[in-house]
């Protein structure tokens, strides 16, 4: 699968990746036809009671990625900073069959970033690595020079993609595809239009933690309007819909391929 995926982010249209929190979202979104699923930190740390970013779901992923791994479809797992030993978890990952990774720098020291890069593509070369700068996200003055800068070392050390959650402006997005020659993710914003985005040289759009919030807020209105009689919203999948997720989308099940 992971020679698959990098393929996807040299198609002619850029890699829309949806991003699963547990077994029945990614087999929904496989079913969808979806080309790849990828896995979101807030919604598997938040449904296991953990705050994002605390790296205190090592476990929870691992054991996540291992059950999405039977879906036909190359998984990407999100891996927050690494769990305190990024490489050793990349190795693991790709031992279980995961496609690629989501490795973020929380606007850590580039140098060291770039050692932990390279560590990780010499224990696991085969994986897609995402290398995921913070500087649009968590800065408080965003630094297109910093993010070039950052993207250039990360690139030199072997990453094979640049992610840069919180960069919308299009002049900044075209920039960094003329500085980078690796393929640029950019993170789905309500207002974007994927064809713009492509216009711009993207290669991967991701949807982030936005599933995960709103399948919460659909589960809230639902909720409400039981509480208060008000109609229930149409389209809701049917008990016997979701039943099939878990056995007919298995690889080698007979079922969905």
């Amino acid at each position: 699968m992971s020679g698959e995926f990098h393929a996807l982010h040299r198609s002619e249209s850029p890699l829309l990746l949806p991003n699963a929190w547990d077994f029945g979202s990614a087999a929904a979104l496989v079913a969808e036809g979806f080309d790849a699923i990828g896995t979101t930190s807030l919604g598997v740390a938040v449904a296991h009671g953990e705050p994002d970013a605390a790296g205190r779901t090592r476990a929870q992923t691992v054991e996540l990625a291992r059950r999405l791994v039977e879906l036909p479809r190359p998984i990407s797992v999100d891996i927050e900073l690494g769990f305190g030993a990024p490489a050793e978890v990349a190795e693991e990952l790709a031992e279980l069959g995961v496609a690629g990774i989501n490795l973020e720098d929380g606007l850590g020291d580039p140098g060291r970033r770039q050692e932990l890069i390279g560590e990780v593509k010499r224990r696991a070369p085969d994986l897609f690595l995402n290398a995921r700068t913070d500087t649009y996200w968590l800065g408080t003055a965003p630094s297109l020079s910093d993010t070039i800068d950052r993207a250039a070392r990360y690139a030199a050390a072997g990453a094979d993609g640049i992610f840069v959650p919180g960069m919308t402006a299009a002049e900044d997005i075209r920039a960094l595809v003329d500085a980078v020659r690796l393929p640029v993710n950019i993170l789905f914003q309500p207002g974007m239009d994927l064809g713009e985005l492509a216009a711009l040289g993207v290669r991967r759009v991701s949807m982030g933690s936005l599933l995960y919030r709103a399948a919460l807020h659909g589960a809230i209105t639902t909720a409400r309007a039981v509480r208060d009689g008000s109609p229930v919203a149409a389209g809701v999948p049917g008990y016997s819909a979701v039943q099939d997720y878990v056995g007919g989308l298995r690889r080698g099940s007979g079922g969905f391929q």
